[in-house]
């Protein structure tokens, strides 16, 4: 039997896309489908983001709603929801760290804000303790002087050197993402669990560092 569904009109085996039948353009109902197979995708982490904005083009042109106001109102309504799908999955999927969280949750792992800290007190990379206890010290005495009306220029400029610093970390991880993508991607199942929870721990770090800089320029805005 195959893996592929069948379309509800001329039966043709759907491979490209769940949501439109090739055969005979109907629009599918949507059924359980990720992102990636909504564009006919393997999941994968390398993906060509010019290929798949060009098919994204190419299905929003032949799912678009006013293409079915003469259907029935359930391919109307097919057709609504396929573009509602279509979208979301085309903004997660062009963008590499929104495409390995939305990955890695597919595999079962928990990836976000929702899960970080799980109630308690998010504690700083191990590796990190001493130059962020140093940033919060001198992010609280910034704040006391903005408070008072004083300037610090000696200050200042340890936060811009915190700034570049923890930027630079922020690189760092991003190219170790993508080599673990990468691996991910070629590797079999004792490889990709491994490389999963790499890559979790790195977009847990990456989002603790990211929340640094953002502190950082805050004040440095003021």
């Amino acid at each position: 039997m195959s893996e592929f569904p069948h379309c509800w009109s001329c039966h043709t085996i759907l491979v490209s896309s769940p949501l439109l039948c090739s055969n005979c353009g109907k629009v599918q109902p949507v059924a359980e489908t990720d992102y990636f197979h909504a564009f006919g995708l393997e999941r994968k982490l390398v993906l060509d983001t010019a290929a798949l904005e060009k098919e994204f083009h190419r299905l929003s042109r032949r799912l678009h709603p006013d293409r079915f106001a003469r259907a029935t109102p359930e391919e109307q309504q097919w057709s609504l929801a396929a573009t509602a799908l279509l979208n979301d999955a085309y903004r997660t999927l062009r963008d590499p760290l929104q495409r390995t969280e939305y990955l890695l949750k597919l595999e079962g792992l928990e990836i976000g804000e929702e899960h970080a800290g799980k109630g308690k007190t998010r504690q700083p990379p191990a590796d990190l303790l001493e130059e962020v206890f140093d940033l919060n010290m001198q992010l609280e005495e910034m704040r006391m002087n903005q408070k008072m009306g004083e300037d610090d220029p000696s200050l200042h400029t340890d936060l811009i050197n915190a700034r570049t610093r923890f930027e630079s970390l922020l690189a760092e991880v991003d190219t170790d993402l993508t080599a673990k993508g990468a691996e991910w991607d070629k590797g079999d199942a004792a490889v990709r669990d491994q490389a999963a929870k790499s890559m979790a721990a790195l977009l847990d770090r990456r989002r603790y560092l990211r929340n640094l800089v953002r502190d950082v320029n805050e004040v440095l805005t003021v």
